[in-house]
């Protein structure tokens, strides 16, 4: 047996409030410690989104009745909530600030550069800050980045551009981070092909050419953390005539990765590294004592949706290969996951920003 830390992923869409029919704090969670994660990072865009402090308490008492595993929830930044200076107790509850700075709408859309100066400079600095920015839009960011000399975490890489640029930005001590989710580092613009309907490919960003994803995989060193970017819908909603985007990804995501190893792509302390050390640092998670996860590395299945914990109900890596399994989760010196059952309470999860 394999034995890792507990599992770090700081972007997840819980769907809850608004759209459990997709999934929920519950499911999430339970999907979560199948994928050996002990700790997740809510993202705010759900319905209302989270924004303040009233909708901020609305997902955080969700989170405490139903989370099995510890877990915070993002703050979204829109045009009319930038005052972070005037309401200085929001802030440290939440994982940090997330920025839509592309493809999104609503009460978290920032329609110009403007806007993103006043949350560079009013949210607080020591607390981190994660921004959907892709290609131009992207650079731009870093750009922000260094003229107010405060860190940033770029979610969900996908382009060659991109991670060439973040290299550079990095080289010149700009204070950059980025992630890349498994399926940017595995599927490409063809395969919805395989997937079997078009709608299954749907996902923002967008599947990338091969060319994109060998200039991920050449610039591993590049990229800090494998975030799931787990973003549940329906297989009816995904096979309708407006497919929205996102896949499910957080009961993949360490399989697919393993089998990885397995190829000689990756080693067992790069995945220690970015599904742990990093996102630990970058987003000031606290230590969980007596926490650790078992994984069968040798166990060789095919991924199925059907036992799964995820409510939507499919995967768009049905039927693959991979090698290694999470056999056991322990969290807190309890076991919370064991061959292939949840065994944590619903509210057995701690929330991370008032947890000592």
């Amino acid at each position: 047996m394999l034995k890792l830390p507990g599992l770090i992923d700081p972007h997840v869409h819980v769907r809850e409030p608004g759209a459990t029919h997709k999934e929920d704090w519950d499911t999430a969670t339970s999907a979560a410690l199948a994928g050996g994660f002990t700790t997740i990072l809510a993202m705010p865009n759900t319905t209302p989104p989270i924004f303040d402090r009233d909708t901020l308490d609305l997902g955080l008492a969700s989170a405490k009745s139903k989370a099995r595993c510890d877990y915070a929830h993002f703050l979204g930044a829109g045009p009319n909530n930038a005052n972070w200076d005037e309401h200085p107790d929001i802030p440290p509850r939440a994982a940090g600030l997330k920025m839509y700075l592309d493809s999104t709408f609503g009460e978290l859309r920032l329609d110009d550069m403007t806007l993103w100066m006043e949350h560079f400079i009013n949210f607080p600095k020591h607390l981190p800050i994660v921004l959907h920015a892709e290609s131009r839009t992207m650079a731009a960011a870093i750009l922000m980045a260094d003229i107010y000399d405060r860190p940033i975490h770029i979610a969900h890489i996908s382009l060659k551009e991109e991670i060439l640029v973040i290299k550079a930005a990095k080289e010149r001590g700009i204070k950059v981070t980025c992630e890349v989710a498994p399926h940017h580092l595995i599927l490409c613009d063809s395969c919805h092909l395989s997937l079997g309907r078009e709608g299954r490919s749907e996902v923002r960003p967008r599947l990338t050419t091969q060319a994109d994803v060998d200039a991920l995989w050449d610039n591993l060193d590049v990229i800090d953390v494998f975030a799931t970017d787990h973003a549940p819908h329906t297989l009816e909603e995904k096979d309708s005539d407006n497919s929205p985007p996102g896949f499910p990804g957080l009961e993949t995501a360490l399989p697919l990765l393993l089998t990885e190893v397995d190829n000689g792509r990756l080693s067992i302390e790069d995945i220690i590294a970015k599904m742990y050390i990093n996102p630990k640092k970058i987003f000031n998670i606290p230590e969980q004592k007596e926490t650790w996860i078992e994984v069968d590395e040798n166990a060789t299945y095919e991924i199925r949706a059907a036992e799964q914990f995820t409510k939507c109900g499919w995967t768009p890596f049905e039927g693959t290969q991979v090698k290694g399994r999470v056999t056991r989760v322990v969290l807190r010196g309890q076991d919370v996951y064991k061959d292939g059952k949840v065994l944590a309470e619903k509210g057995f999860g701690l929330n991370i920003r008032e947890s000592k």
